[in-house]
């Protein structure tokens, strides 16, 4: 960073973004729309654990070398890199000018004015992709961001040890019957199912998809009530409590994220595992399971149940000097180049719709179909300005449901009641 930004950024580290206060900008446009200016910019993104960034770099700077990138890359935690853009945006900090938004961080960015509205001079074309990933980079109306990957839950299962994959929680609850050792993962048979379970985002994933498959929701269209206190978010989330009580969840998944759950089937340790894409290629590789396991969509209540939508979309900064080349950055990003590779070298979800039906993809990644169709179904998680204190307030009720601390009722409740909170500044 350099001068003024990074005095001002000093000034308010440690400080507490008040979720509720949304002033600094308005969603109908602070900023932005007409900036014409062009040269030098950053990237700002979460650390590429996946090897995709430097692609990017060489192949821009290749093409524009009087307005090249610099990639600079965050902490590898979301809430890290959440709070980093926080600060950057609240010091108006014009160094970082392009970044990356997490699909559930396109609400609060928009309504706090810190990206620019994809309108009038910084519209994009997006006919060509999926429209879950247009609607989750979204807000009031107006788009915000540009999304350049996807992310769609995925059920993995042992095709050794069941012909089929279950298409309902119930048929997947049989089919475990005999085979495996409830309740646990120690014993000389697999456990049952096992999702990302801990109490972090994870689980926020994980109890939206079950609370969404019931047919209950969590928050109101505006994002500024809480609705999960019914009774189909109580059958959701009890598909969940429900299986730690009769062992088919086993106790080891209360400690369970995404490594941790995928290391579990990947040793031979699961029947079945909710996961994300990326998955796919770690167990294909020098796995226990290699060659003896199938993808399929999740297994819902009464058929195929709700993937929470992942991924991730690049934004505009309202404080960037060069939006102009910000936006071709944009473009870059969502080309078919980009988005190949992204795939090919990343095992990252395109956005893309026409690449789900590329004939050499699908010879390389079987289960492109299977993935399209989660993406196109998927139900974005609670879509509001609040997002920081509404999956708190999940994770948190969920957790103790989980453990068997509080009844599902009584978790609904009192997420529901922390939620309103949040929603009116408390």
């Amino acid at each position: 960073m350099r001068g003024k930004g990074a005095a001002a950024v000093a000034s308010i580290l440690g400080t507490v973004l008040a979720l509720s206060a949304c002033g600094g900008g308005s969603s109908e446009g602070s900023g932005g729309g007409t900036n014409e200016g062009r040269g030098p910019f950053t990237f700002v993104t979460g650390k590429d654990l996946s090897g995709i960034m430097p692609y990017i770099a060489e192949e821009w700077n290749k093409a524009h070398p009087d307005e090249k990138v610099t990639i600079r890359q965050q902490s590898d935690a979301a809430d890290q890199q959440l709070s980093d853009l926080q600060q950057h945006f609240q010091a108006k900090d014009p160094d970082y000018d392009v970044v990356t938004v997490d699909v559930v961080w396109t609400a609060e960015f928009a309504a706090k004015g810190w990206i620019v509205p994809l309108k009038g001079d910084l519209a994009l074309d997006q006919g060509e992709l999926l429209p879950a990933t247009v609607t989750a980079a979204t807000y009031n109306g107006t788009q915000f961001a540009a999304p350049y990957d996807s992310d769609g839950g995925l059920l993995y299962y042992r095709t050794d040890l069941v012909k089929e994959a279950p298409t309902t929680w119930e048929e997947l609850i049989s089919d475990c019957d005999g085979k495996t050792t409830s309740g646990t993962i120690t014993g000389s048979k697999p456990g049952c199912y096992a999702g990302q379970l801990a109490s972090y985002e994870g689980l926020t994933v994980n109890a939206s998809e079950a609370i969404n498959a019931a047919g209950g929701t969590i928050v109101s269209d505006d994002g500024k009530s809480a609705t999960v206190d019914s009774a189909q978010a109580t059958a959701g989330l009890d598909f969940l409590v429900n299986g730690f009580k009769e062992g088919y969840i086993p106790k080891e998944a209360l400690g369970f994220k995404e490594t941790e759950s995928l290391n579990a089937f990947a040793a031979g340790d699961l029947m079945f595992l909710r996961n994300w894409p990326y998955a796919y290629a770690q167990l294909n590789g020098d796995s226990k399971v290699k060659g003896k396991f199938g993808v399929a969509p999740l297994p819902g209540p009464n058929g195929s149940g709700a993937s929470s939508l992942g991924g991730h979309s690049a934004a505009i900064s309202t404080y960037s000097k060069n939006q102009a080349s910000a936006l071709d950055f944009l473009k870059f990003l969502q080309s078919e180049d980009i988005q190949k590779n992204q795939l090919v070298k990343g095992s990252k979800a395109p956005v893309i719709a026409s690449l789900y039906d590329d004939a050499d993809l699908n010879k390389e990644f079987a289960y492109l179909a299977t993935l399209k169709k989660s993406i196109e179904t998927a139900v974005p998680r609670p879509v509001t300005p609040f997002y920081p204190a509404v999956t708190q307030a999940i994770q948190t009720n969920a957790y103790a449901a989980l453990q068997g601390k509080s009844s599902t009722a009584d978790a609904l409740k009192d997420m529901a009641a922390s939620i309103n909170s949040a929603a009116a500044g408390g």
